[in-house]
């Protein structure tokens, strides 16, 4: 059967994975499996549920929780009854609710539990629109649970309506409203319908190979690119084990075995970090074939690596790369996505014998616009891939801007039609903000448009291929450029601090406290080194003549990340201000 609404998938799956487990959750400490009869009649209950309660198609429900099943559950009852699901990251401040719930005119909350409850309790009273409150985990008699929703549906089932308003629903009409997180400005409600999405993951559908059955999920299910991948692993009648949380995830690994999951470049990132630092524990000519055999993965290609290349490959692996596989069990695919992954780590990773695959999207693009791909040509370090099938892509000649049209792009911003013209042209092409290349046909980003700079002698700087260059260096987290109508680039930096103790212990360097370690002398020294070897690869109106080092990790708790990992560089501006005055005297 074709899939053409979302919850077509339930059917899909009756049809072709009837007995699989669809979902696999750690409940009290053991991992429970849950089917496709629950998923189908607990959805239909809360379908049953909200039609009971007056719910209108086209109104608006949100959900604030963790990935759990009953995200799926609430998901696809929704979806069913034509209403419109409005998910939220459990991690924004009380503002960003308030102002998300809202402008969406959300009928109903539904929250994973009482921590989340103490977010928004404060600001119920000031929305009106707002009938009801739900959790999944009840802990508040004031507060109606999940459960109840399900038992009011099941007391009120009326299939015949259910199945009429299911067959009234078009591809082209609205299934979920996502806020972009931004970093700068208000968050926009991003319109997408079932076509946006099932064009994505059926473009997408045949990254895993065919013998894959298990994945791990422990991305935000309220960030699209995690939400479209689930749609796609239930078409493909994957089981999906949520992880715990983002410290789990290695533990969840060898507790699961999953072939496949996706990520955002940080993760890897700490993998790299932890594995690096596994070598310190090592003595003599161990230690010494362990940090040249991780040295040697950096300089991996994906094709043409040459007969002597691939003979000292083996025996590293056989030395070095088997002993680290281990702990990632079967895990073979990896795709990484949100942020631009560090050429080191794409090249480490691969070289290991796991395949990192890049993809480049948006939330209003569904997100996927471009992934790597196996086949010869596809993939390629430093690029995203190919665009996907039926995606046009073009770059603007005027600012080299990435441009793109397809079934993938949203219907527009919600009550914003004035912001979406801006962003969709007369000719439907989609103007993502993000500059780029394609070679070869594969796609390659550069950078932001509105995060250009010209310093005072004129000359354009683009911060974010700086960035992700001096990045590569592990003793840099998280950088910042700047320098507009300045004479020269300068930077704010975020030492990776466990690595950056790792190298004072080995260099007898004692410090009490990361004030201490990003002041002493040495360090500093290093840092300059570190400086002028990425320098090399910029002109001199791009390269850094100044940095400054400072003891705050960014983070999305903090303020200085958005919850998909992007800089908030506004915000560097303000809490730095007088560092980066400082720079420039």
């Amino acid at each position: 059967m074709d899939v053409t609404r979302i919850f077509d998938i339930l059917e899909y799956k009756s049809l072709n994975h009837p007995n699989h487990p669809v979902f696999t959750a750690k409940e009290d400490g053991k991992w429970v499996k849950h089917y496709l009869k629950e998923y189908i009649e607990k959805a239909n209950n809360i379908s049953y549920g909200l039609l009971k309660l007056g719910l209108q198609r086209g109104e608006k429900v949100a959900l604030i929780s963790s990935s759990r099943p009953e995200w799926n559950y609430l998901d696809m009852g929704v979806q069913q009854i034509g209403a419109v699901m409005v998910p939220i990251y459990p991690t924004i401040s009380e503002d960003d609710y308030r102002y998300i719930l809202d402008h969406a005119e959300a009928q109903y909350i539904f929250i994973e539990g009482p921590e989340l409850l103490r977010k928004i309790r404060n600001i119920l009273p000031d929305l009106k629109s707002v009938k009801d409150v739900y959790t999944f985990k009840k802990r508040d008699e004031n507060i109606s649970s999940f459960d109840e929703l399900l038992a009011l549906g099941q007391a009120n089932a009326v299939p015949e309506k259910l199945k009429e308003i299911k067959d009234s629903i078009q591809p082209s009409d609205i299934v979920t409203m996502i806020y972009t997180s931004g970093t700068t400005g208000v968050p926009k409600g991003v319109m997408l319908n079932h076509d946006n999405l099932i064009s994505n993951f059926m473009a997408v559908r045949n990254i895993p190979n065919a013998e894959f059955t298990r994945c791990l999920s422990y991305l935000p299910l309220c960030h699209i690119y995690e939400r479209m991948m689930n749609y796609m692993y239930q078409y493909r009648g994957f089981e999906i084990f949520y992880a715990e949380n983002v410290g789990k995830v290695a533990d969840n690994i060898k507790e699961t075995q999953p072939e496949m999951m996706t990520t955002v470049p940080r993760l890897l990132e700490k993998i790299y970090d932890k594995v690096y630092r596994k070598g310190e524990k090592l003595k003599g000519i161990k230690k010494e074939i362990f940090y040249w055999a991780l040295e040697y993965a950096t300089d991996y290609e994906f094709e043409n690596t040459g007969f002597i290349y691939n003979l000292k490959r083996k025996i590293a692996d056989k030395l070095v790369y088997s002993a680290i596989r281990e702990n990632f069990g079967v895990l073979q695919l990896v795709v990484s996505g949100g942020a631009a992954i560090q050429p080191r780590l794409a090249r480490f990773f691969n070289c290991l014998g796991m395949d990192i695959f890049e993809g480049y999207g948006l939330t209003e693009t569904s997100p996927v616009i471009a992934v790597s791909r196996r086949e010869k040509g596809g993939r390629k370090v430093g690029t995203v891939g190919p665009p996907l099938d039926g995606i046009e892509v073009k770059i603007d000649s005027r600012n080299n801007e990435i441009l793109c049209r397809g079934r993938n792009v949203m219907l527009g911003y919600y009550k914003a039609p004035d912001l979406t013209a801006e962003v969709i042209d007369s000719e439907g092409w989609f103007h993502t903000g993000d500059t780029g290349a394609l070679e070869k046909g594969l796609l390659r980003i550069t950078g932001r448009v509105k995060s250009l700079f010209k310093t005072s002698m004129g000359k354009y700087v683009n911060p974010e291929a700086i960035e992700a260059k001096f990045k590569e260096s592990p003793f840099i987290l998280d950088m910042m450029v700047v320098g507009e109508n300045q004479k020269f680039a300068a930077a704010i930096i975020t030492p990776d601090f466990e690595f950056l103790k790792d190298w004072q212990l080995r260099h007898g360097i004692k410090c009490n406290s990361q004030e201490e370690m990003i002041v002493d002398k040495e360090t500093l020294a290093r840092y300059n080194k570190v400086m002028a070897k990425y320098n090399k690869y910029f002109g001199d109106t791009e390269q850094i003549k100044r940095f400054k080092l400072v003891n705050e990790v960014w983070s999305e708790s903090n303020g200085f990340l958005t919850p998909t990992m992007k800089l908030r560089r506004k915000k560097v501006m303000e809490v730095y201000s007088e560092e980066i005055e400082n720079l420039f005297k």
